[in-house]
């Protein structure tokens, strides 16, 4: 029999996928505070909150299971409702409402202020990105765009994010304002393409005009980059990078694949020699420089010469981090007119390789730290260890360097002189300077 939740109107968010469904998530929940809502994320409400992801497969599998068992628990009396927003929702909306009939209500990615209503609150326009942040208080992901104009092949992103929209630099300042103004100390850049960022309002890649910016907000002691799309990239921002101590030396610049064939099917809008040309000018005006990039093995057409291709080509560039997935044959997609031929098995052999042959250069890299001294910031505990990072490397995706908390206490969120004593494939041991 099914007995009402004793909880009375406490919304729980549920947050699946990238950072940028984090940054959404946390101005929901700000809306939603400022509607003297009683929200929280992640922990027990009566009406839940799933924001998903609708991405790959995995990510797909994740947010259908999500949404599946807290319908069972509606059901079972332990919550009242169960909204559903995010990329799944705006990208297969018509099959979740008939597969899931049992979810109150579905929102797309544009459709806050209906999600607001259904939750009994009004869109706030004067809250301007504030938020209820979920990280570390030390850092925030800082969304300077939503959408993609780009055309590759095997991305789904424009069909639930849309067309690619700026928002303006003075705005940014003041949500960077907000940010800092409550403990926020590192600013994460995100955007589905930070390189286009501007074109839409200012007729020009305006990324470096924005950094300028931003680095003049108080408080704010690092700046860092994700996602940067190859072709076009405005070389100014690396200036920028020279020149001002808070915009940290690193880029995360997903380059996906480097064969001229899958390139071009890919529709990347460029070629192995101008990739390679790009990263050497990277290096050259920026030599202290952290490069992150992600790569898709297993794409429709990929030969085993192909393949080859590109390990030799991770091998000679020795990308100081890298990450690599595995093609997702995805609806809609120009990609998807295309045979998925390479076998699921075979897409994972691939995987492994290259992230057998990362491991190894990301060994070397750090045995050449061991005796060094960075500047780092402390995120968390966790057991023993107090868990930080250095300017080269950003949250859940990069080496974290640990210090042994039975022998030192190092407070959250501050920064702190740390000597590298230890280095494994991924992870840094160091005590800090006396």
């Amino acid at each position: 029999m099914r007995t009402k939740n004793s909880t009375k109107n406490k919304i729980n968010v549920i947050t699946l996928g990238c950072s940028k469904n984090v940054y959404d998530s946390e101005v929901l929940m700000g809306q939603l505070k400022a509607n003297n809502k009683e929200v929280v994320h992640q922990e027990d409400g009566n009406i839940v909150v799933i924001n998903t992801c609708g991405f790959i497969d995995n990510a797909k599998e994740e947010s259908v299971n999500t949404i599946l068992e807290n319908i069972q628990r509606k059901e079972a009396g332990e919550i009242d409702k169960v909204f559903v927003t995010g990329c799944l929702s705006e990208r297969y909306k018509p099959d979740l409402v008939k597969e899931i009939p049992d979810v109150d209500q579905y929102f797309g990615t544009s459709e806050l202020p209906q999600l607001l209503a259904a939750l009994e609150a009004d869109y706030k326009h004067e809250l301007l990105g504030e938020r209820i942040t979920t990280t570390p208080k030390n850092f925030a992901y800082f969304k300077i765009s939503e959408g993609c104009d780009r055309p590759c092949s095997f991305c789904a992103i424009p069909l639930m994010r849309g067309k690619h929209r700026s928002t303006p630099i003075e705005d940014l300042v003041k949500q960077a304002e907000s940010l800092a103004s409550d403990g926020v100390k590192e600013l994460i850049l995100i955007a589905q393409d930070l390189t286009y960022y501007g074109l839409d309002i200012y007729k020009k890649r305006n990324l470096a005009e924005l950094l300028q910016a931003l680095v003049k907000v108080e408080g704010i002691e690092w700046i860092r980059m994700h996602y940067a799309f190859p072709t076009g990239f405005p070389l100014d921002v690396l200036e920028v990078m020279k020149s001002e101590p808070k915009v940290c030396n690193y880029l995360d610049i997903p380059l996906q694949h480097i064969s001229d064939d899958i390139l071009k099917s890919m529709r990347r809008g460029t070629t192995k020699d101008k990739t390679t040309k790009l990263l050497k000018e990277f290096r050259k005006l920026v030599p202290e420089i952290t490069l992150r990039t992600s790569l898709i093995v297993g794409y429709p057409g990929e030969t085993e010469e192909h393949f080859e291709e590109l390990k030799a080509w991770v091998k000679e560039m020795r990308f100081e981090r890298l990450g690599c997935f595995t093609y997702s044959h995805e609806e809609n997609t120009h990609a998807h007119l295309l045979e998925d031929d390479v076998p699921e098995k075979e897409k994972q052999r691939r995987s492994s390789a290259i992230m057998d042959i990362q491991s190894q250069i990301s060994w070397e890299l750090n045995q050449e730290k061991v005796g060094k001294t960075y500047r780092c910031v402390i995120d968390r505990k966790e057991g023993n260890f107090f868990v930080g990072r250095s300017e080269m490397d950003s949250p859940d995706v990069d080496n974290e360097v640990l210090v042994d908390a039975t022998k030192f206490y190092l407070k959250q969120g501050e920064y702190f002189n740390l000597t590298i004593i230890e280095a494994a494939d991924f992870d840094l041991y160091a005590e800090p300077v006396e």
